[in-house]
């Protein structure tokens, strides 16, 4: 059984939060009560902060709302009238669309970054994740580092070990941040993010994203984060199902939290998920598909190594793209079938296709300032080999199609710039091969899935990512934006 560390609130602040959360104690709980535009606040304040969201709400947001009449509401208050309400409709008529009518914010707090990884895979949900850019993780919570303490790994030989070099990597990791403020004050001209910063609190936040940014990759993956996440019933019955079967223990028991809250405010849409003739059966499905895969892969491939490639390779493209994103700009302006409109526009001059594209996309001064849906007409596909705190970044967009292998040190690792500039190469190197160390000890005694928590977010993943030109524009503009913000 997984220890989380629960919070502790006056008797007063229990009286308020009763209100708008489903329990005071697990790292699992529901918003209700509260206006959608709060809800919304308080997930976006939660990513840059170290305190929990009940925290968060009682400090930072109690004062400026208006709740003169809310106190003898319960958090679940209403839920029987709606219960019966969708029962027969969701439930009788088994019409899943209803499901997407009713929505819950949820805060799933102290999940490791390798769960959040599991939480943050569905394409129809929301997400907010608690950044290591911005926040020190090395500060702790009730006396100890913020990291997940697999209990498969601290019950056994390497538990000690686990525990001591997770502990001393966390050590290294607030020495890095020191050392980098340090020379960043000293050098800050050298980082283009922190020369030019207006004034001088400005610069002071900016030399310590910086710093948080090139320290993160010591983390182990096992780090603790928050996660606020937004989403429909159908979408958070997807996510159980697949939480149910999945092989880390982890995932398994966060996942029945979960639904132990959600079943507090939205129980109709979760009937199924342990029903033996619905869900357990479509998780059963998920994990015998799984596991005949894994069988059959390392049979495939057991005397196979990995050959040296690039880091990012352009896998798979369709060579016709062009002419069908041409014709699809084109289609909804006419009256024409698709196939005369393709034919037409394989006859058009370099001149005419450019003139199209121009007038299709627009004058763009903003990057939110998006192209229609014909640039979905296109497909590439990579596969890539980068850290894994950068994967990280890339993995919660929506709307591409990705796949990851697992985290080992078996890819190496990258140590940002900025760090050798300091002076920190060294130490950063310690850091990894502990990592590495620490890695294979728990390997020999707690198995693979369970390893991959020792693994710092500096080591390499593959992994493969799919998704359309419009998509692929979205991307590149989050890392180098265009004009305007």
């Amino acid at each position: 059984m997984t220890l989380y560390t629960a919070e502790t609130f006056t008797p007063a602040e229990q009286d308020i939060l009763r209100r708008y959360v489903t329990n005071l104690r697990q790292p699992v709980f529901a918003l209700v009560n509260l206006p959608e535009v709060v809800k919304g606040a308080l997930f976006a304040r939660y990513s840059r902060t170290h305190k929990s969201l009940r925290r968060l709400l009682i400090d930072e947001f109690v004062d400026d709302l208006d709740i003169s009449g809310d106190e003898t509401i319960d958090a679940t208050v209403g839920v029987a009238r709606a219960e019966q309400l969708y029962q027969r409709v969701f439930v009788e008529y088994g019409d899943d669309s209803v499901a997407q009518l009713g929505a819950v914010h949820l805060a799933c707090e102290q999940a490791s970054n390798v769960l959040t990884k599991v939480l943050e895979r569905g394409r129809l949900m929301s997400y907010l994740e608690q950044s290591t850019r911005y926040l020190a993780y090395d500060e702790r919570l009730h006396g100890r580092y913020r990291y997940y303490r697999p209990p498969a790994v601290t019950n056994s030989a390497a538990g000690t070990r686990y525990v001591g070099d997770v502990d001393a990597i966390f050590d290294a990791y607030g020495d890095m941040v020191q050392r980098m403020t340090a020379w960043l004050t000293e050098h800050h001209d050298a980082a283009p993010s922190v020369a030019g910063a207006g004034g001088d609190l400005a610069r002071r936040r900016a030399i310590r994203a910086q710093a948080f940014d090139a320290a993160r990759g010591l983390l182990p993956a096992a780090s603790l984060s928050n996660v606020g996440i937004f989403g429909s019933g159908q979408a958070y019955e997807a996510l159980l199902l697949r939480m149910r079967s999945h092989p880390l223990p982890e995932a398994r028991s966060y996942g029945n939290l979960m639904l132990t809250e959600l079943r507090k405010v939205i129980p109709s849409f979760l009937r199924r998920v342990d029903r033996p003739d619905r869900g357990i059966a479509w998780s059963d499905y998920l994990e015998t598909n799984r596991t005949a895969m894994e069988e059959f892969a390392a049979e495939l491939f057991a005397h196979e190594t990995p050959e040296a490639v690039p880091e990012v390779v352009l896998t798979d493209w369709d060579p016709a793209g062009e002419d069908k994103m041409l014709a699809s700009m084109l289609f909804p302006h006419t009256d024409l079938p698709e196939s005369q409109i393709a034919t037409r526009v394989a006859d058009m001059t370099e001149a005419q296709r450019v003139d199209l594209v121009q007038r299709y996309v627009g004058d763009r001064t903003n990057r939110r300032h998006r192209p229609g849906r014909a640039l979905e007409r296109l497909d590439y596909r990579f596969d890539v080999l980068a850290d894994y705190g950068s994967f990280r970044d890339l993995q919660r967009h929506r709307l591409l199609t990705i796949e990851w292998q697992p985290l080992t040190p078996r890819h190496g690792y990258t140590v940002p710039r900025l760090v050798d500039a300091a002076g920190g190469g060294e130490a950063y190197d310690e850091v990894m091969e502990r990592s590495a160390n620490l890695h294979d000890a728990v390997v020999d005694a707690a198995g693979p899935l369970e390893a991959s928590y020792a693994v710092s977010m500096a080591y390499r993943v593959r992994y493969a990512m799919q998704f359309n030109a419009r998509e692929a524009m979205h991307l590149i503009e989050l890392a180098v934006p265009a004009t305007g913000s």
